[in-house]
């Protein structure tokens, strides 16, 4: 059989692309490596939920504050009014997409991407070892979509700069969770701003349910990251909890400059770098590229256009490129020391931008209606950037 698609990678990013184009009529086959979990803190937020019809039963948690924890210790708690955010455990979460993938038509095929060759006047061949060890097999296709993760094999093999993808290191525990209780709360998510945990991402605990993700980022050398867990379960009276995982993972931090090779292959996801600079964000934000990813393979298909693989990378920009680059400022002018993170924390204890950041959170887009906000939380963040204002000032 030759395949329309080869969707390689079965994460958030390569089901939402198998399963659309599955439903859209397409051969698809989705190779995927079993066994491996990213890891994540596996927040979702409604827009997620509503948008790619996530049933409740997926949902291990329903979050309604987060905490933000300054260097210092100060904690600045922020209400999610009218809602929640939803936490998954991905292990039954990606599952169930590419479960959901397989039952509209997409054929999987358990394995690990080795290449992509090419003949004249033939489909692309996308070699694989199968999951049993074997020797190579492989699937022909029309097009390939790589969502393989940041260290995508597709990617570095068949797109321009795909082999050089900025991304920090991410680290974390699944543990077992207490009751409500001490300083742990099952229905607050905790981001701590601490060069001692992280010097310039952060570290985290979120519910999951009967479980929680405690871990942390850096993009630097020489961090010890279970150290910083360790330190991170203390605070939050973990230390004691059974460990049931520990995961580690490079997450990127920003789109790669092309997302096709201007042939046959397509990325989608981590592989084409749409991870949210400054909060990390990854799983909404891999779906909508698997989406936007099938849109284009579709086209293509369709016209026999190649250059309309480029849709990809428009579509997503198009949408939540303005969102990336106010995040990326954001991380930028805040991440770099403590004293900028005290300053951080400081502002998020305002009431403009705690609405208009969860505003932009759960729906997925700039807030445009409240004009006035955004110039009094324009002064305010200058203010602090300057040092006009003492760093703890609420």
């Amino acid at each position: 059989m030759v395949f329309d698609v080869v969707v390689v990678g079965g994460g958030p990013a390569g089901a939402t692309a198998a399963e659309d184009l599955a439903r859209a009529g397409r051969k698809v086959a989705l190779l995927d490596r079993a066994g491996r979990i990213k890891p994540c803190g596996g927040a979702v937020p409604p827009r997620l939920i509503a948008d790619f019809a996530i049933p409740d039963a997926q949902l291990v948690a329903r979050i309604t504050t987060a905490r933000m924890v300054s260097p210092s210790g100060r904690r600045v708690d922020i209400p999610i009014e009218d809602g929640f955010v939803g936490m998954v455990d991905r292990e039954p979460f990606d599952e169930f997409l590419r479960s959901r993938a397989a039952r509209a038509g997409a054929v999987r095929v358990a394995g690990t991407f080795l290449r992509i060759e090419r003949a004249e006047g033939r489909p692309a061949r996308v070699l694989f070892r199968d999951r049993g060890g074997g020797g190579e097999a492989e699937l022909e296709a029309r097009l390939v979509v790589g969502a393989d993760g940041a260290r995508s094999d597709v990617a570095r093999a068949e797109v321009p700069g795909g082999d050089r993808i900025p991304y920090v290191i991410a680290y974390h525990e699944i543990v077992a969770a207490p009751a409500a209780g001490g300083t742990y709360d099952p229905a607050r998510c905790d981001v701590v701003y601490d060069g001692r945990i992280s010097p310039d991402f952060y570290g985290w605990v979120f519910p999951h349910g009967a479980r929680a993700s405690v871990g942390m980022g850096t993009g630097r050398d020489g961090v010890d990251l279970r150290r910083a867990t360790a330190a991170l379960r203390a605070a939050a009276g973990l230390d004691g909890c059974a460990t049931i995982r520990r995961e580690g993972a490079p997450i990127p931090l920003k789109p790669l400059a092309r997302w096709d090779n201007g042939r046959d292959v397509v990325l989608a996801g981590d592989a084409a770098g749409v991870v949210a600079p400054s909060s990390g964000e990854g799983i909404y934000y891999a779906m909508v590229g698997g989406r936007v990813a099938a849109t284009a393979a579709q086209a293509a298909l369709a016209s026999g256009r190649v250059r309309d693989l480029g849709l990809a990378r428009r579509l997503f920009l198009r949408e939540h490129g303005g969102v990336f680059r106010i995040l990326g400022a954001m991380q930028n002018a805040y991440y770099r020391s403590d004293e900028r993170r005290e300053r951080f924390v400081s502002l998020c204890h305002d009431a403009d931008v705690q609405r208009l950041t969860f505003e932009a959170y759960m729906n997925k887009r700039l807030v445009r209606r409240r004009p006035l906000a955004h110039l009094r939380i324009g002064i305010k963040n200058l203010a602090h950037l300057w040092g006009i204002v003492p760093a703890t000032a609420t």
